[in-house]
């Protein structure tokens, strides 16, 4: 079921307001705004897999990177040559007319959906009979080998990367252009998080948890673990596909390894955002995005040079003092903001017990 609870109904209400007025009051801050939607995107859905079934992944900028080059290039492919964009300087030599760039981006998108799902299938069969530190270690191998992989086609620009088409002149200035970008993430960010709150109220999160708490027993009592995980990994590489391709249309230039297949930054930000905000919970994500932006945004420009060592700092900071999330330290702070109310002399005698 998707039914919502009243309190529910007020976040999610309040929330999707400012969300709807924010690239009108913050004007100069649209493209940021999107930014911080796609990493909360991109924070759910690491959810999936490392939150709630225990798998760290570090694979998914694969996902992410793919979908990013897919969007782009068949953009592009469905009016030009790939080859002479690439090789030509793209938006130099070829215009995009307005109907020809919004249908070939509906286009490019549909396919940023639909094969990173496909290519997670197929690997997940080969590595998801991995466990612990060694499926950690071979999905950060698979994001590597990703971006050199790109780096080494010349179809796509190869290393020196490929512009994707920019947005028609004639539709209006860079106000316009911030705005559509602005609410096409909002409405995968919509779309992301119904489709999560929803897949979070069916058996299958019972299950993921079950193969997070001891996969052994959930396969001793007939649970087809696998099918679960490739599943759920899918679900993962379909929107952060969907986030890549989008991405690659707000940035105009994509290289293999410093943006599309950047694990460095975004995929290491993936996982210290769930962190952040706590794992293994539907809002913890999203809070943990939310914060990690305006911190890394502070950052960028309080300490500009430092920022990196900054950076260090407040991931020292999350392991040390909240090792659950933010989400974790507000559930034992303040737990009748989550329904759970503890009885004084219940927690007088939990303590003399402990």
């Amino acid at each position: 079921m998707l039914a919502f609870t009243k309190r529910e109904l007020y976040i999610c209400g309040a929330l999707l307001l400012f969300l709807l007025v924010a690239p009108f009051v913050f004007v100069n801050f649209k493209l940021q705004l999107a930014f911080m939607l796609i990493l909360i995107i991109l924070a759910m859905t690491w959810n999936i897999q490392g939150g709630e079934m225990g798998y760290n992944s570090f694979g998914n900028i694969m996902f992410f990177g793919v979908g990013m080059y897919l969007c782009a290039s068949m953009q592009i492919g469905l009016y030009f040559p790939l080859a002479e964009w690439t090789e030509s300087g793209g938006e130099k030599t070829f215009v995009h007319e307005p109907d020809q760039y919004f249908k070939g981006l509906a286009l490019g998108l549909a396919f940023a959906a639909l094969i990173p799902p496909m290519i997670a299938g197929l690997i997940g069969y080969g590595i998801l009979g991995l466990r612990g530190h060694y499926f950690a270690i071979c999905t950060l191998g698979i994001g590597i080998a990703s971006g050199e992989l790109a780096g080494g086609i010349e179809l796509i620009g190869a290393g020196q990367g490929m512009t994707a088409p920019p947005f028609p002149k004639g539709l209006g200035d860079l106000e316009t252009r911030g705005e559509f970008l602005y609410f096409l993430c909002l409405i995968l960010l919509v779309a992301t998080f119904t489709f999560i709150r929803w897949l979070y109220t069916t058996r299958f999160r019972l299950v993921l948890n079950a193969i997070r708490d001891n996969e052994d027993k959930a396969e001793a009592m007939g649970i087809e673990t696998m099918r679960y995980k490739i599943t759920g990994w899918m679900i993962s590489a379909f929107f952060c596909g969907l986030a890549g391709g989008l991405v690659g249309t707000m940035v105009g230039y994509i290289e293999p390894v410093e943006v599309a297949f950047d694990g460095r930054e975004m995929g290491v930000f993936m996982v210290l955002m769930t962190i952040l905000g706590g794992k293994g919970t539907l809002w913890g994500p999203i809070i943990g995005a939310t914060a990690f932006h305006i911190f890394k945004e502070s950052f960028w420009t309080l300490f500009l040079g430092w920022q990196y060592v900054a950076l260090g700092v407040l991931i020292i900071v999350i392991v040390i003092y909240f090792p659950e999330g933010l989400m974790g330290y507000l559930r034992e702070k303040k737990p009748e903001w989550f329904g759970e109310v503890i009885d004084e002399k219940d927690r007088k005698a939990q303590i003399s017990l402990d």
